[in-house]
């Protein structure tokens, strides 16, 4: 790790190491019989070859000044085949191209002072570069900015950036795990992106694919076959080969890399449970410690995606993260969702019955199952999690995944009534758990985002009709001509329908709506998370669910003895709360926020309205609830 005044680069295992005088560059290819340093003229075109020497450890080097910043290099190998650094940081074109040798230090950054912000300050804008404005890249992003900072936004995460094959595509086909795609914008504008976010007092955060590569470019197993084991299996082919010290490098540097080098704020580590690592020591485990020891001085954080429902890795040490600081929970989006629609299909069938239950459980104790039996998954899931704060638990109503793995992208705000998605909006912005909204949620846009990708051939065929057949199992899709109906992923139409619609911001009802998630937005930094601070104990939540009705109460112990109160009901009828229910008054303390309005006078009377949502901030516990 270097720094120079404002200039910030990261050293890696892999890839060129820079240098003035004539640049190393490396290759692990150890079975390989021979490597060729490949040298670009002056059209990105191969014209010359450098014979590479290979060390004991299988690595190939050959150090050279005929390729300056800007120049083109790749690796000849054996068969005759050119292909591009797997490190490489610029691309001369697509994923096929030779790479780009670039200066890391060459950026000189204006906010170079910036260490973040604490994570209990967190509130997620999870967005898709190419889809988010009209330009479709790190710019059109920082022409939102002022308006993202308004809305209350303090956290832009960015679906994967990596360059993969084609020009469109939602990221996880990454191949080039360390260059920013070029359809966006490449290295200097994502830099430069960063930086104006930073100016502005937000923090960025990058989603990152350490459980596969992508089908289209990805060339290291026909010269590094050791890179992978062909007999373990992934639903995207062979398992990466964590077990060599190498591959375990190429993806730890890579976290670290994008932290420095690109002063990212945290990354979003996609699909652990994925992750088939065969060593001793996890590969999440071993990352996240080295995030932690690289940056001590500065707020970085790490987030993961797992369906296990496991926890080691958000544990807890006096309070703050060891390792993770929080983990995405599926179990509150898939109690939200089917409360909200009525779906039962799928996964959702785990959720359909109790799902009101299970909503105050998550939102008490973290996930709905720990330990309990799934009949979806036939087996038992998960382990207990009450221990843990709120903060432990990223929480979402919409997420890519949830709205794009659907057949048609439909947003939530298109399949359920409006005063249900705005009850469930305040109980996610206002609850002590890390909230997420996905791109254009905050004024309710209704316009679908689609699964797309950008491949031809017999790859986009296979794509097309893999795409198809997933939905055979819905109801809805048992018929072929139903199926034909979705999407094409490859069409450039699915992609161009999946932007954002910015004008729907001129209409009456959406800027309602955003107005009424800015003063939920502001109402939680400026009362909620001060008591979210200074290591939050787990244990803190409980909660009372209603016999009849759509209705419950949670209850969390939160900082200086303050306890945060929600009362919803989802049901249309009203719910008379029992009175072995409230064991306070509740004509005292704060109202954060009632929804409807007058909801609270109704509450104050035993009452709740439905379907509402009221959120008071008392000195006491107001509730006989459980914790379990």
């Amino acid at each position: 790790m270097a720094r120079t005044a404002d200039r910030f680069a990261f050293e890696t295992n892999w890839g060129p190491r820079f240098s003035g005088d004539g640049s190393e560059f490396r290759l692990w290819a150890p079975s390989a019989p021979s490597i060729e340093l490949a040298i670009g003229d002056e059209a990105g075109k191969p014209a010359d070859f450098l014979t590479m020497e290979r060390d004991g450890a299988g690595w190939w080097h050959a150090t050279t000044d005929r390729v300056r910043p800007g120049g083109a290099y790749g690796f000849r190998v054996e068969s005759g085949l050119i292909v591009p650094d797997p490190a490489s940081r610029r691309q001369v074109g697509d994923v096929h191209s030779l790479s780009v040798l670039v200066d890391p230090e060459a950026y000189e950054w204006r906010s170079a002072d910036w260490n973040g912000r604490p994570w209990e300050e967190t509130v997620f804008y999870e967005l898709h570069t190419g889809t988010f404005s009209a330009t479709g890249d790190f710019a059109g992003i920082c022409d939102k900015l002022d308006y993202l900072k308004e809305t209350g936004v303090t956290a832009i995460e960015l679906l994967p950036v990596a360059q993969f094959g084609g020009r469109r595509g939602w990221g996880y086909d990454g191949v080039l795990l360390y260059c920013p795609h070029e359809a966006y914008g490449g290295e200097e504008a994502l830099k430069q992106f960063v930086d104006a976010a930073h100016q502005r007092g937000l923090m960025v955060f990058l989603d990152v694919v350490y459980n596969h590569f992508g089908p289209d470019g990805n060339y290291i197993g026909s010269y590094a076959p050791e890179f992978f084991h062909q007999e373990i299996h992934t639903p995207w082919g062979a398992a990466i080969a964590y077990d060599e010290q190498p591959v375990r490098d190429f993806m730890i540097d890579n976290a670290l890399y994008w932290l420095e080098e690109y002063r990212i704020d945290g990354l979003r580590l996609d699909a652990i449970d994925s992750i088939k690592d065969t060593t001793d020591t996890p590969l999440v485990k071993e990352l996240a410690a080295r995030v932690r020891e690289t940056f001590p001085d500065r707020h970085v954080h790490l987030t993961t995606e797992d369906d296990r429902n496991i926890t080691w890795h958000i544990e807890r040490e006096n309070g703050r993260p060891a390792l993770v600081s929080g983990e995405w929970n599926d179990d509150f989006h898939h109690t939200a969702h089917v409360l909200a629609t009525h779906e039962d299909e799928g996964y959702y069938a785990d959720y359909s019955r109790r799902s009101v239950a299970q909503m105050a459980k998550a939102l008490a104790t973290g996930f709905v199952y720990q330990g309990d039996h799934s009949e979806h998954r036939g087996k038992d899931v998960g382990v207990s999690s009450a221990h843990l704060p709120p903060t432990a638990f990223v929480n979402f109503l919409q997420n890519h995944d949830q709205i794009g793995n659907r057949a048609f992208g439909d947003r939530l705000t298109d399949l359920a009534a409006r005063r249900v998605v705005e009850c469930l909006q305040a109980i996610l912005l206002l609850s002590p758990q890390i909230p997420l909204l996905f791109m254009g949620e905050e004024y309710g846009d209704t316009h679908p985002f689609c699964f797309f990708t950008d491949f031809d051939g017999e790859l986009g065929e296979a794509v097309r009709e893999g795409r198809r057949a997933e939905f055979k199992k819905f109801a809805a899709f048992h018929d072929e001509d139903a199926r034909a109906l979705i999407p094409d992923p490859n069409a450039q139409s699915t992609f161009e329908a999946s932007k954002l619609d910015w004008t729907m911001l001129d209409r009456p009802t959406y800027r309602r709506r955003l107005e009424m998630v800015k003063r939920l937005l502001e109402k939680r930094q400026r009362l909620v998370v001060p008591l979210l601070s200074d290591g939050l104990t787990g244990g803190c939540g409980e909660y009372h669910v209603s016999d009849d009705t759509l209705a419950f109460v949670v209850c969390w112990h939160l900082k200086d003895g303050s306890a945060l109160h929600l009362f919803a009901n989802l049901d249309d009828e009203p719910w008379a709360i029992p009175s072995d229910v409230v064991s306070g008054d509740l004509t005292c303390g704060e109202v954060l926020h009632a929804y409807p309005k007058g909801a609270d006078e109704t509450l104050r009377t035993g009452v709740l309205p439905g379907p509402s949502a009221v959120f008071r901030l008392e000195s006491q516990k107001l509730i006989a609830g459980k914790n379990g």
